[in-house]
């Protein structure tokens, strides 16, 4: 039995996977976490799509996509530190993109048994009472989604 938890890092995130922790102990599953990275690349200068790149401005992509990735691999290690001091087998899993595009999609392609995700997380886009990415995984996701407050 394995179950997938979506982490950003937010204390609401880390009680999603500390209430995770609780029931794949308590039934002997195994956890992957994942985290999605969409860095946020800025473009001045127009709506035009862009044609090419200096190598100024490639050397911008790059350290963005590495900042993030960065970013993410920290927020993944402590994840896995904390579930495999509970004694808990764990894997991760650093993805790409829209975290409401790419966690259902790789819930498509990984069988699990479930989902935890916190409420909400560090995103800005949707300030409603439930999380943009908790609500896209609920609407999307095609397996059962826990939702923890």
């Amino acid at each position: 039995m394995k179950f997938l938890v979506a982490v950003d890092g937010s204390k609401e995130s880390t009680r999603a996977l500390d209430h995770a922790i609780t029931i794949a102990d308590g039934l002997g599953a195994s956890l992957t976490v994942v985290h999605a990275v969409e860095p946020e690349v800025y473009s001045e200068g127009g709506d035009a799509p862009i044609t090419s790149l200096s190598e100024a401005e490639r050397r911008l992509v790059v350290e963005a996509v590495t900042d993030a990735e960065d970013r993410a691999q920290r927020v993944l290690d402590d994840a896995e530190a904390r579930i495999a001091n509970a004694g808990v087998d764990v894997e991760s899993e650093l993805l790409y993109g829209d975290p409401m595009a790419v966690i259902p999609s790789y819930l498509e392609r990984v069988s699990f048994e479930g989902v935890f995700v916190g409420h909400r997380g560090f995103s800005k886009r949707y300030e409603g009472l439930l999380g943009s990415v908790a609500k896209g995984l609920v609407e999307r996701s095609p397996v059962p989604v826990t939702v923890v407050r």
